[in-house]
């Protein structure tokens, strides 16, 4: 659907490494490169005006002269409370020259979700951007926080100073340094802090700028949170890496969506599936066609897509819907799909260049092309570690390098990878493993169907397949209509025995669903 030229794997790896050969040692590097060839290029584009990279590393040198004054020191962690804006990327290069660790988290974490991050990084200095969260700005009168002018970029608010904050070590070479320590969104119950170097970040913005061919024609839609590292490494790092300009949306609506789509010259967007799902539901609830004018390059990633609604997708678009996959671990992608590959199933592509995968069995042993099997990655993308939590780090990754993604696989072979669901997901009923993701992709299938996410539920000996489901607007289709529909295509050890419908599902503010909750109110539903 594209029509873009053709490049071999190995045009692709020698195109990456002359990006890597040229890599700075700190992420604030990029926007330094840039000042050398272009200081009026664009680099922002937020509420309704445009920042030159000239104008983003003023701030961030000003910012980074508050910081400095006010007590953040190399290796002391600071905590950022917000949403996207010009204040949270020009913080992210300030703390980043002065080899302090960003801790940024969203501002739409609960009180004790946010509390436990904060004592668990030690954070020195806490900054809360308040001008357009709400949210933020509780936070910030819950831990009683000062005013802080943060120069052109406005007014924010400052914690105390942590005075028993320890700064950790600053490496000898740079991009070794840890650049942010990112907290996983929690979908396990349990977050643990992700420590990412500054070549673990570098390294995915080279990747990414690569491979979505991106040039400083390009306008990215950044709707999806900094806060989380695929907004962080892939759409901001790696736009600004490549030269392109990025809007900045601190929350994604379908209405903001489609008015940056067709009004701001948009040509690259990525989202999660539920972004799409939502847009398209949007525009056939008011008999609308979408036709951006400048789009050239659609991915979605984050959570799993499912055939229909790629489909459907490519079909509103005339566009290839590109998927992926990664996770904070890996700084985040391992795989994608090519923009000059098209296909029809929902794979996530081969693995990205340099990095290596390996799909393995419960030995360690690598299973034949086909099989399904726990998924491996080693590569410059792998995590150092997480914070504070070495019998976990060791537990991931291995004395040769490599990172268990925790991940059910398989390859085909082209290389190309089928995810198939995670390890801890697995549902083993009456002794047959069935796997989410394909459960999921049947339900969600049906038209009234917006998303689904289904859990296991433990009885006696056994376990059951369990669906919650959120219905698209002015939908009734019933429990005992979906079930019939999912039978015709389904094997009976796959089939829910029971669908709970909710509106919406629990999700993170990256948009993928909370399973860790589903199965909590399971629990809570079989006490009463």
């Amino acid at each position: 659907m594209t029509g873009v030229a053709h490049k071999t794997p190995q045009q692709e790896i020698d195109e990456l490494d002359v990006a890597l050969a040229g890599l700075p040692e700190r992420i604030d590097g990029i926007l330094a490169s840039r000042m050398n060839s272009d200081p009026n290029s664009m680099a922002l584009h937020a509420d309704g005006r445009y920042w030159t990279i000239g104008e983003l590393t003023a701030v961030h040198r000003e910012i980074a002269a508050i910081l400095r004054s006010s007590g953040v020191r190399g290796g002391d962690r600071v905590m950022i409370i917000g949403e996207n804006c010009v204040a949270l990327v020009a913080l992210l290069f300030a703390i980043s020259s002065l080899d302090a660790w960003a801790v940024m988290v969203n501002a739409r974490l609960s009180a004790r979700e946010i509390d436990a991050v904060r004592e668990h990084c030690g954070a020195r200095r806490t900054i809360y951007l308040d001008a357009d969260s709400p949210e933020a700005a509780a936070h910030a009168d819950r831990h009683q926080a000062a005013t802080l002018s943060l120069g052109a970029a406005g007014a924010a608010r400052m914690s105390a100073l942590n005075t028993s904050c320890e700064p950790e070590a600053v490496h000898a070479n740079g991009d070794q340094q840890v650049a942010a320590l990112i907290y996983t969104s929690g979908t396990t119950g349990n977050p643990k802090g992700v420590m990412l170097t500054h070549r673990n970040l570098l390294f995915i913005a080279a990747v990414s700028a690569t491979l979505r061919r991106i040039t400083s024609d390009d306008h990215v839609y950044a709707v999806l949170p900094i806060s989380h590292v695929y907004g962080l490494a892939s759409v901001c790092l790696g736009s600004l890496f490549g030269g392109a300009c990025l809007h900045l949306e601190a929350r994604y609506t379908p209405q903001k969506m489609a008015r940056a789509l067709r009004d701001e010259g948009i040509t690259v967007c990525q989202g999660v599936p539920a972004m799409y799902a939502r847009l398209l539901e949007m525009l056939k609830a008011g008999g609308q066609k979408l036709q951006p004018p400048a789009l050239r390059f659609i991915y979605a990633g984050g959570s799993p897509l499912d055939p229909a609604l790629k489909a459907e997708v490519e079909a509103h678009f005339g566009l290839t819907l590109n998927n992926g996959y990664g996770l904070t671990e890996a700084s985040p992608t391992i795989s994608q799909t090519r923009l000059d590959e098209s296909r029809v199933d929902c794979s996530v592509g081969r693995a990205i260049p340099r990095v290596d995968v390996r799909v393995v069995d419960r030995a360690g042993s690598d299973v034949a092309e086909g099989e399904t099997g726990e998924l491996w990655v080693r590569g410059q993308n792998v995590m150092k570690g997480y914070y504070r939590n070495p019998a976990a780090t060791a537990e991931a990754i291995n004395a040769d390098g490599w990172l268990n993604t925790g991940d059910l696989a398989s390859r085909d072979a082209s290389g190309a990878l089928f995810i198939i669901g995670r390890t801890k997901d697995l549902i083993i009923r009456s002794g047959f493993n069935v796997y989410p993701v394909e459960v999921e992709a049947v339900l969600n299938a049906h038209p009234d169907v917006t998303q689904s996410a289904v859990v296991g539920r433990e009885v006696a000996g056994n376990e059951e397949v369990v669906a919650f489901v959120e219905r698209a607007p002015g939908k009734t289709i019933s429990e005992a209509g979906l079930i019939e529909f999912a039978a015709a295509l389904l094997a009976p050890y796959k089939r829910p025995m029971q669908i709970i419908f909710m509106s919406p599902l629990p999700a993170a503010a990256n948009g993928k669903v909370l399973k860790h909750k589903l199965k909590e109110m399971l629990k809570t539903m079989a006490l009463n």
